[in-house]
């Protein structure tokens, strides 16, 4: 299937999407995939939890109840939903001076803001609002991520050396450090150094390895054997087991507003980084997906969430590298990873009570180090250093205000971007080339198609940002060419026309006359000729001067210079 061919703006739910049809065959091969995902996404949880400041069993929470939904109900294959760090980060920064971390009061905040989460995902997948993913561009992703990856990394450091942490923030946590180096535990120091080595050196070896998985219980049987506690090893205690407790959270009416914010950054990263994995592996795979139903999906699966006593879930990049990486094509690896899960919570947690916390800090400083784009940040500092700028700024927001700042400037740099590319579009001149094809030439060389005729393509929609430019650069070329006779718009790239675009237009009409100039266009789009009819500019400029292509200007230019002679 091409994903091109798929209706990804319109809305059509049905259950198990990700699934039908199922390849008989596959069967095998996603169970296997999933039982092993289940090994490499419990730690990871983990660490996103202790991000996110909420209990550890929280975190495994988050692939039991959500995972199983969204693999119903949504519409990608592939994408994998579950605890995120940049989510997990956004709620810490915003609750960690509202309530105690891991409290009752905080664990409530959390699952409210995935109900609020939720709602906005809903909306925005019953009102076909996908598209709005393709706002937060890439550029500002990066420098996102890589601030995220920088404030997550130096919020572990005193849980890697054993410090006592108590400066909030990452400038006072980055200051107060070094200060603090030393009151460093040496025990808690070498079970860090440990667990980063077996980590690192396992990861060369193939990723494949759940290395993750294998420092956890390395780290459970040294601290049983050698009762680390002794030596001043902060250790978990008692890791509670067992299924969620389905309630809806218990957060004052008053508070909601509180949090109203972070649930809309929650959303915002949710959109636009579930949609673009999305999309990447529906690519890599030439599958299809619907955006708008995969935020239902969502919605369904932060829904779960915040009743089951967990947070925020989103579709992640990572998880979902996992999967394909251990063989898994289809939602029916998350289904047997939830199944997985589900045995571990009944079975298998008393062993974590002995689990060492410099593990988990030791784990989310690696999560922060590979969110850290260099090479993302490399690049758009040699080819493109405006954008790099944009990302830079939007990295050190992260860092030095907070995460829910950080996506608010992500948001509005993205818009600038954008606005930035259409108010200043890549305007040209036609000539012909030969054989009757045209080619293109910059603004600069005002050199004309035909003597007494300039062919002008306007590069962008026509709005009331760029309509300025429009008329100015028009009617400059106009005064430069002393000859013209015919000035022709070349409308291919204009999609759209605002009201203001219009009056710019009448106003291009009336300079051009003025020097006695004609003013004709060519491949005007049925939505911009329907304006064009409707606002009268079709009769100011006459339809005998509206033409389908720019050959046919020449011709007609040609046929009124011979019949005038």
């Amino acid at each position: 299937m091409n994903p091109a061919k798929n209706p990804r703006r319109s809305f059509h739910l049905s259950l198990f999407q990700g699934i039908l049809p199922l390849n008989v065959k596959q069967i095998p091969l996603e169970i296997v995939a999933g039982i092993t995902f289940a090994a490499f996404a419990i730690p990871e949880v983990m660490g996103y939890t202790r991000i996110a400041g909420m209990p550890l069993v929280t975190g495994v929470y988050t692939i039991l109840l959500p995972m199983l939904v969204f693999a119903i109900f949504g519409s990608s294959r592939h994408l994998v939903v579950g605890a995120d760090s940049a989510t997990a980060a956004i709620i810490a920064s915003g609750l960690g001076t509202m309530a105690l971390p891991e409290s009752p009061q905080y664990i409530a905040y959390a699952s409210m803001i995935a109900l609020l989460a939720a709602i906005l995902l809903l909306l925005a997948g019953i009102l076909q609002l996908g598209f709005l993913a393709d706002f937060l561009s890439h550029t500002v992703l990066i420098g996102f991520l890589t601030g995220v990856g920088i404030r997550i990394s130096i919020s572990q450091l005193s849980g890697i050396f054993g410090i006592p942490q108590g400066a909030y923030g990452t400038p006072m946590q980055t200051a107060s450090f070094f200060p603090d180096l030393a009151l460093i535990n040496l025990p808690t120091f070498l079970v860090s150094l440990s667990v980063i080595g077996i980590i690192v050196l396992s990861g060369r070896i193939g990723n494949k390895f759940p290395s993750a998985l294998l420092a956890i219980f390395g780290a459970i049987a040294a601290s049983w054997v050698l009762d680390l506690s002794s030596y001043g090893v902060t250790i978990l205690g008692t890791f509670p087991g067992g299924l969620p407790h389905l309630s809806f959270p218990q957060v004052p009416l008053s508070d909601v507003p509180k949090i109203l914010d972070l649930s809309v950054a929650c959303f915002i990263v949710i959109l636009a980084q579930s949609a673009a994995t999305s999309r990447a592996y529906a690519m890599k795979f030439s599958d299809t997906f619907n955006e708008n139903v995969d935020l239902i999906g969502l919605s369904l699966a932060n829904a779960v969430a915040g009743i089951s006593g967990t947070f925020v879930v989103n579709g992640s990049p990572t998880k979902t590298e996992m999967v394909k990486s251990a063989g898994g094509r289809t939602q029916l690896t998350q289904l047997t990873t939830v199944l997985t899960v589900l045995m571990v919570l009944l079975f298998f947690t008393r062993p974590f009570a002995y689990l060492p916390r410099a593990v988990l800090s030791s784990m989310v400083f690696l999560i922060g180090l590979r969110l850290i784009d260099i090479e993302g940040m490399t690049a758009l500092h040699k080819q493109r250093p405006v954008e790099f700028a944009v990302a830079l700024i939007t990295a050190m927001t992260v860092v030095v205000i907070g995460v829910e700042q950080g996506i608010v400037i992500a948001v509005v740099l993205s818009i600038i971007a954008h606005l930035r590319h259409s108010y200043r579009p890549l305007n040209l001149l036609l000539v012909p080339k030969g054989g009757g094809t045209m080619r293109t030439i910059p603004l600069e060389k005002g050199q004309q198609a035909v003597e007494g005729l300039l062919i002008y393509r306007f590069g962008s929609n026509l709005y009331f940002a760029n309509e300025n430019r429009f008329t100015e650069e028009i009617i400059e070329l106009a005064k430069k060419n002393i000859s013209l006779k015919w000035f022709c718009i070349s409308a291919t790239n204009i999609g759209d026309i605002d009201f203001t675009a219009v009056e710019a237009l009448k106003k291009v009409y009336t300079q051009l006359q003025k020097l006695g100039i004609t003013l004709v266009l060519s491949e005007v789009v049925p939505p911009v000729m329907n304006e064009l009819d409707r606002d009268g500019i079709t009769g100011m400029i006459g339809k005998d001067h509206i033409f389908e292509s720019v050959q046919d200007v020449i011709e007609a230019y040609k046929n009124s210079i011979d019949s005038s002679r």
